[in-house]
């Protein structure tokens, strides 16, 4: 099992940076497809971008896609989200997730673990 716990949110300005960090415990980490998640209010939890186990392969939502960054530490079982360019539609709770998956998977069904998530609010 894997407990999940982020880190980092906040509000900013519009165009501005906020760097998410995401702790797992658990000695398996490695083992794990990693993913962020966002939910704004009235709307479904959706995909924003995912890590493959050796952090050689990953998947962006084409609404994020130039703008935000994921990395993985295995050494310290660490995901890092960095955003950039924030707009006032990035505002949401962001979750980091894991996977058993092969491949870095989109759906929220393909996660076994979840953290409570963090509040992002980007002002316009």
């Amino acid at each position: 099992q894997v407990q999940l716990v982020e880190s980092g949110g906040g509000l900013v300005q519009a165009g501005g940076s906020l760097r998410l960090s995401c702790a797992a415990s658990g000695r398996t980490f490695s083992t794990y497809v990693m993913g962020w998640f966002r939910q704004a209010p009235g709307k479904e939890r959706e995909f924003v971008v995912g890590i493959s186990r050796n952090g050689g392969a990953t998947v962006y939502a084409d609404s994020v896609k130039g703008r935000f960054t994921i990395s993985r530490d295995n050494a310290k079982n660490t995901v890092l989200l960095q955003m950039n360019s924030l707009k006032p539609e990035d505002t949401a709770v962001y979750y980091c997730a894991a996977s058993r998956t092969i491949l870095v998977a989109r759906s929220t069904e393909d996660y076994l673990y979840w953290g409570q998530g963090t509040q992002v609010t980007v002002s316009s």
